[in-house]
């Protein structure tokens, strides 16, 4: 060994990381040994690589077949929404019980939002924010008779 080369860094392989003896730090094996790696390579040894999608690189919106299928696609699809009669049924019993609807909202646990999207027909339904809200103002908004006042009844187990 001539005084001008330094010794190689002496390293310990664990879990797929190597701990550098020169900085410390755990670093992937690749980066302490790419000359290895290109050497297994050159003599036909199975060398196991994988690469990380979009890997340094700024691509959130990239077109696939699968976007491109979709652009195609002439049928318009979108969610079914909450009619307004259900909105004003809403209101209207919210309004007889003397409640606003940060008042409603905080009864339900549901954010006040929530009750102004409903009320206003831009909320996509979901059974169990209506059966919150037909509990707390004793209206059926589900059904044939909406607007009818719900029956009290025993629950069944």
């Amino acid at each position: 060994m001539s005084r001008w080369t330094l010794p190689p860094p002496v390293a310990r392989v664990e879990h797929g990381c190597v701990l550098s003896s020169t900085c410390g730090r755990r670093l992937p094996v690749w980066l302490m040994f790419p000359r290895a790696i290109l050497a297994a390579q050159r003599r036909g040894e199975d060398v196991e690589t994988s690469k990380k999608w979009a890997a340094g690189q700024n691509k959130q919106h990239s077109i696939t077949k699968n976007t491109a299928k979709l652009d195609r696609e002439t049928e318009e699809l979108h969610h079914d929404r909450v009619t307004l009669e259900v909105g004003k049924v809403i209101q209207q019993g919210r309004q007889s019980k003397g409640l606003t609807q940060k008042d409603l909202a905080t009864k339900i646990n549901e954010k006040p939002q929530v009750i102004a999207d409903y009320e206003s027909g831009r909320a996509i339904p979901n059974n169990q924010v209506l059966g919150k809200i037909e509990r707390a103002i004793g209206l059926k908004l589900r059904g044939k008779d909406i607007g009818k006042p719900i029956e009290k009844g025993p629950r069944a187990k």
